[in-house]
């Protein structure tokens, strides 16, 4: 009998300890994302440790786990597995105006102004019947207001949310948006709501607010009511999104959020899921930032050179008035560190009208003087733009099915119209700060038949698989003016054409925008700042080693050290 007890007891005490070691994490345990040749690798990898896999991300390889630092270096000797930091990602509510803020930067009137769509284009084609009908678009970010009409219902009253997923746990469920930012550019890009603004310069009539009212929309929730996500939910949705795309139909996912890069663009784990889907025959449309206005100031994943990154413009509060309408100061600009033209496409995102509660979400609750109608609100970013873009694709999509992301770039970019700088015509802000200029979606779907004219010279599967990268045409001369490299002819040199293709860094216009070559061979040497080579060491930003002391070369690792928050387009000042 005692023998009996004597088992009895020691078994308890083993289960016990058992489950003790593998549920009580360790005290230094943190969030990374383990990647390998194989997803399943990349699970063993973590289970030989001792880790708990927190997230499968398929689309890049790879699987979330909380490792101690003596598990993480355990993995580090591994061949054949990297690393990340699973850094956190914040939206804009970490850095949203305070709540003193009263609008003064708002001009009157009791409801807003859907001028942004008669600046793109949009209002011609509602004219015409397109309402991005059959083209389903997803939107990751906050969630959405599913029980608002103005959201969830399309211009015959249907149903157009056809999908939600939670990829903060994994579920495909409904996410309500505690925050806000989700909604107000879900309300850009698809909302059936009447307000002001008529087709014509002053007939004071009525328009829809959202540029493709009638779409199918899906929301991809990966950041919670303090706006905080990770990287690895932020994937998780990403890779939800391929592996359903047939099921939904899905063409276009907007990624309004932005990161400081940690490393070359194809070595961020965002970035090769932004990729993964593009190469799934998914449109990404992202936000160039708001961290303008001076060069270099692209984050990920607008950095990725394959998708469509968006810059903004302002109309100065006159919106029947173009001749003042100016690159927002916001707005960030390129060129990328690894040398390629960002922005393509500049649009509307000076004061964007979009619907929010104030009684829910976390940015009308701090901004109270940015309402300008019945739960609506104006909101500057190249958030906003991007939205507008992402709504202006679905319309180019219903019109065309048949185009691949890379012909929906295409034709974007070759019908865009240079931003011009007040009333002379001659001048215009440089490539850098617009690309190819501000999207008109009426002639891309009217008159725009060009195909193989985006992403040129670059092979997306190459660059996924690590067999070969790419790098952009941008160069810097000994006196710190950008310009599109190999350098032009003397003779070229000196017409005004080149003034599009070279910027000094200072927020001026100067030249006239220019389409360019998109995609080099990476050659391991390339040539910047007038002849000193950017890899193998170069010293970075006025002698400081760029990334806390790792060598910009083509070993370079993700800092998994860094605790630089990515964020989803900080709130700026209304302009």
């Amino acid at each position: 009998m005692l023998k009996g007890y004597r088992r009895s007891v020691f078994y308890t005490l083993l289960v016990t300890s058992f489950l003790l070691i593998h549920i009580h994490a360790p005290d230094d345990a943190q969030p990374y994302i383990i990647q390998a040749d194989t997803v399943d690798i990349a699970r063993d990898a973590a289970t030989s440790v001792g880790a708990d896999t927190t997230h499968e991300l398929t689309i890049i390889r790879a699987v979330g786990a909380r490792l101690s630092e003596q598990q993480r270096n355990a993995l580090a000797t591994r061949s054949g597995v990297r690393i990340y930091r699973d850094r956190i990602v914040r939206s804009a509510a970490a850095a949203a105006l305070p709540a003193s803020n009263t609008g003064a930067f708002l001009t009157g009137g009791s409801d807003a102004d859907a001028a942004h769509r008669r600046l793109i284009g949009a209002d011609r084609l509602l004219d015409e019947g397109y309402t991005g009908s059959g083209v389903a678009v997803a939107v990751l970010d906050t969630g959405m207001w599913y029980s608002h009409n103005d959201i969830k219902r399309d211009l015959y009253g249907n149903n157009k949310i056809v999908a939600e997923y939670n990829a903060r746990n994994g579920k495909e469920e409904h996410v309500a948006d505690k925050h806000g930012h989700g909604t107000h550019l879900t309300s850009i890009i698809a909302s059936p709501r009447i307000t002001s603004g008529g087709n014509a310069p002053d007939d004071g009539g009525l328009q829809v607010l959202g540029v493709a009212p009638n779409i199918d929309l899906i929301n991809v929730a990966a950041f919670d009511k303090e706006g905080v996500g990770t990287y690895s939910d932020v994937i998780r949705g990403l890779d939800w999104l391929v592996r359903n795309k047939s099921r939904f139909n899905v063409r276009i996912v907007n990624l309004s959020f932005s990161a400081p890069p940690q490393s070359y663009y194809w070595d961020d784990p965002i970035n090769q899921a932004v990729m993964a889907v593009w190469q799934s025959g998914i449109v990404v449309v992202s936000s160039a930032g708001n961290t303008g206005p001076g060069p270099m100031t692209i984050g990920v994943p607008g950095n990725v050179p394959y998708i469509i990154t968006v810059g903004a413009i302002t109309d100065n509060y006159t919106p029947r008035d173009k001749s003042d309408d100016r690159i927002a100061s916001f707005s960030a600009s390129g060129p990328t560190i690894e040398a390629f033209v960002k922005p393509e496409l500049v649009a509307p995102g000076g004061h964007i009208a979009g619907i929010m509660d104030d009684g829910n979400h976390a940015i009308a609750k701090q901004n109270p003087g940015w309402e300008v109608g019945d739960r609506l609100y104006e909101v500057s970013g190249t958030s906003q733009a991007a939205a507008i873009v992402a709504g202006a694709a679905a319309l180019l999509l219903e019109a065309k099915p048949w185009l691949s992301p890379d012909d929906v770039k295409c034709q974007l970019m070759s019908s865009a119209n240079v931003v011009t700088a007040g009333n002379n015509n001659d001048l215009a802000y440089s490539v850098f700060q617009q690309g190819a200029g501000l999207i008109d979606i009426y002639d891309s779907v009217r008159h725009n038949n060009l195909t193989g004219c985006a992403n040129t010279g670059m092979d997306i599967s190459l660059d996924l698989t690590g067999q070969q990268h790419y790098q952009g045409p941008a160069n810097m001369d000994a006196n710190g003016v950008y310009y599109i490299a190999p350098p032009p002819s003397p003779s070229l040199r000196e017409s005004n054409a080149y003034d599009a293709l070279r910027w000094d860094g200072s927020y001026q216009p100067i030249g006239s925008g220019l389409l360019w070559n998109d995609g080099l061979l990476w050659n391991d040497g390339l040539l910047w700042n007038d002849g000193l080579l950017w890899n193998d060491g170069l010293l970075w930003n006025d002698g400081l080693l760029w990334n806390d002391g790792l060598l910009w070369n083509d070993g370079l690792l993700w800092n998994d050290l860094s605790t630089t928050p990515a964020s989803i387009d900080n709130l700026v000042e209304q302009e």
